[in-house]
């Protein structure tokens, strides 16, 4: 059976929160890597823990009342509570453990017993929209990048890069979009076929002479194409050092976080990582880290070169570390090197979905957001390039880059819209769990930051505590799973615009708290712009300077 998100306005279950939440778990599975396993993206990162879960998480949310909430324990339905109307539909927490055992040798122990699930981010709470939702950061810190280094235009620039998977396939047309000749190398030629059937790969090419003259011949025209390379990104990358090929930015998004099932070594094929897995599964660690060890190397080397190199979120800068390269943090990360400007003002990656599935509420959002943000740069510029370029996965669906208040405002716009019967259904408004409140990982997201409080997991977890207190409908807390697993906190939330003014009141104080708990974790580490934007905004924030003697 091929899963696949219902469309239109027949209700299956009790209410329309209720069936928002299923058409989201449905419409992660549609957009699934890997369905037949219930994986969503990152190699291990899952919509349920089981089948049977599945199943159960699907019947519960069809019988739930408005006054129940699903408790869901890593992608396991555990039971139904009854609570109250302004509860949350569902509650729950993907892969969190206990600080002595958080660690991915102790994971893989429960993960083997089915004990365990590793959400990823968007994947376990029913948040993944396809690859658009990464294609937008990704896109935006090539636009960065472009501004600080590249006089705003990245046209003739060479782009070099790795991994083609549910979140690596965003790179090629983030590029494209950007003006770049962007290549991918990928070792699995399933995941080239499927981003060019997606549309957001051109082309593929089988050895890197062939990659090479369709880049080559972009970067003399200045034209924008993208291409995926098959072969091993390590091996790739040393080939282009030794022909003194000098690309203008370098990064990566393989599943390097999972040396067991994310990151393929050296010299092997995907049949020897499977077989390998089950024989002798140190062997495939060790190997695929050996590997990781050699890719950052050579990212290093293109750094001492010039280019710009950054990590993209996906760890690969601590497997080389512990794998020998004692100057893999030499590498920024891109959230620190290219984002944090954005995200001290609590500026991040808001998202819609349309629930009816028709790609025209989204058009109607669009037109919306061009009109009313016509002064905001940064939406309406991704806005217009995302019609022209970027094709819908699933159930149609937008991410914008908004801020405190902005967001709130384009959700009760949305609700009105709703109730006027000009949208076909209601529409489901979530965000990258990579925001400003919800997210402590200090090899990401939060990476030296001003105060030293990189580490602290307080804040996510208040965010959870928080959105549940705001009567979103959806609340999750994820910690990493397999190689992430001890690595990092984070917090999710969803919430319904059904038109009702109970609607109205859930989005209202879910998003303003949300956004407002973001400038309050960055003002209390020491960013000054944080402050202003309190100010400006008029969020309460307590200073305990006040109350020094």
């Amino acid at each position: 059976m091929v899963i696949k998100a219902q469309r239109g306005n027949t209700l299956r279950a009790k209410g329309w929160r209720q069936e928002a939440i299923l058409r989201l778990l449905e419409n992660n599975l549609e957009n699934a890597e890997d369905q037949d396993n219930l994986v969503v993206y990152g190699a291990l990162g899952k919509a349920a823990r089981d089948w049977p879960a599945y199943r159960g998480i699907v019947a519960a949310l069809l019988k739930l009342e408005v006054d129940e909430t699903l408790i869901v324990q890593s992608g396991k339905p555990i039971g139904i509570l009854k609570t109250h109307e302004d509860a949350p539909i569902v509650i729950l927490a993907n892969s969190n453990l206990v600080g002595h055992w958080s660690n991915a040798d102790y994971w893989y122990k429960l993960y083997d017993q089915n004990l365990i699930t590793w959400g990823g981010l968007t994947a376990g709470d029913w948040q993944y929209i396809g690859s658009q939702g990464v294609v937008q950061g990704t896109y935006e810190i090539f636009r960065i990048i472009a501004h600080k280094h590249f006089e705003d235009s990245l046209k003739g620039k060479f782009i070099l890069t790795a991994g083609l998977g549910g979140m690596g396939g965003s790179q090629p047309l983030a590029g494209y979009m950007a003006d770049a000749a962007i290549l991918v190398v990928e070792a699995n030629e399933a995941h080239i076929d499927k981003r060019i059937e997606t549309g957001y790969l051109q082309h593929k090419a089988h050895t890197l002479s062939e990659a090479l003259t369709l880049i080559n011949k972009a970067i003399a025209n200045k034209q924008a194409i993208s291409v995926g390379l098959l072969g091993n990104a390590a091996t790739i990358y040393q080939e282009i050092l030794d022909q003194n090929i000098l690309p203008d930015i370098v990064s990566d998004q393989t599943a390097a976080q999972d040396l067991l099932y994310g990151y393929i070594p050296e010299g092997y094929s995907l049949a020897d990582v499977a077989r390998t897995r089950q024989e002798n599964p140190e062997k495939l660690s060790q190997d695929a880290g050996n590997s990781i060890a050699h890719e950052v190397r050579s990212e290093l080397e293109f750094q001492k070169r010039g280019s710009i190199v950054f990590d993209n979120g996906n760890n690969i800068r601590t497997q080389a570390q512990q794998f020998g390269v004692t100057d893999a943090f030499d590498i920024p990360i891109f959230t620190e090197a290219f984002l944090r400007d954005l995200f001290v003002k609590a500026i991040g990656p808001f998202r819609w979905i349309a629930l009816s599935g028709d790609a025209q509420d989204i058009k109607l959002i669009d037109d919306y957001l061009l009109e009313t943000f016509a002064d905001n740069d940064l939406i309406t510029d991704w806005i217009t390039k995302a019609n022209e370029y970027v094709p819908f996965q699933g159930l149609p669906a937008r991410i914008g880059w908004l801020g405190h208040g902005q967001r709130t405002k384009l959700a009760l716009a949305v609700n009105d819209l709703v109730a006027a019967g000009k949208l076909t259904a209601p529409v489901a408004f979530t965000r990258d769990h990579l925001d400003a409140g919800a997210m402590a990982h200090p090899n990401i997201m939060t990476e030296n930051l001003k105060d030293g409080s990189d580490a602290i997991a307080d804040w996510p977890l208040i965010n959870a505590m928080v959105m549940a207190s705001s009567k979103a409908d959806l609340v999750a807390i994820h910690s990493g799973g397999g190689g992430y697993a001890g690595y990092m906190q984070s917090a999710g939330v969803t919430v319904v615009a059904d038109g009702t003014p109970e609607a109205a009141n859930r989005l209202k104080l879910a998003f303003d708290n949300d956004t407002s708990l973001g400038l309050l974790r960055y003002a209390d580490a020491g960013y000054d712009a944080s402050l202003q934007e309190i100010a400006q905004k008029g969020v309460h924030r307590i200073d305990t300077h006040e109350y020094h003697d």
